[in-house]
């Protein structure tokens, strides 16, 4: 993977902005793991191997079980791992990132409104839009994650 392009630098403006809704959503009263959760699910459905590294980091940080994080792309088949709020959270988050598909049918909102507040449902889905953002813009610029970067400068110190 070659790196393409540092976009902080070259648009300094608008990764700050995208920096500030990074900011607003940790402190909208959301549970910290629950959005980690968020952002790990819609970074395994658009593949984007740097948010998949940094998140899964984040999470094992957090002292969130290896086996949560391992079985999140199947976490239906693991629900007793998951909370009902962390159920709903990832249904949403996969409706919204499929959006061109799914069209985000009524019953699929009614299921989250249901577990979470107006509010609640309105930050997530900017957790959700945000984590789509920047997946793209690392996808496309091929942002290095450091499970890559550590594996190369052990490569050049052997």
């Amino acid at each position: 993977m070659k790196h393409r392009l540092d976009y902080a630098q070259a648009a300094p403006a608008g990764y700050k902005a995208l920096g500030s809704v990074h900011s607003y959503i940790h402190g909208c009263g959301l549970e910290k793991e629950l959005i980690d959760l968020v952002y790990l699910r819609v970074s395994q459905l658009n593949g984007c191997a740097y948010c998949l590294d940094a998140h899964s980091r984040d999470l094992l940080k957090q002292g969130v079980s290896l086996e949560k994080i391992m079985l999140l792309a199947a976490w239906r088949e693991a629900l007793p791992l998951f909370t009902a709020r962390e159920s709903a959270a990832l249904a949403w988050a996969e409706v919204v990132t499929e959006v061109a598909h799914t069209q985000v049918p009524d019953a699929d909102y009614a299921e989250a409104a249901a577990m979470f507040s107006a509010k609640e449902v309105a930050d997530l889905t900017l957790a959700i839009s945000l984590m789509n953002a920047l997946n793209r813009v690392a996808i496309s610029f091929r942002k290095v994650p450091a499970a890559i970067k550590a594996h190369l400068e052990n490569l050049n110190h052997e």
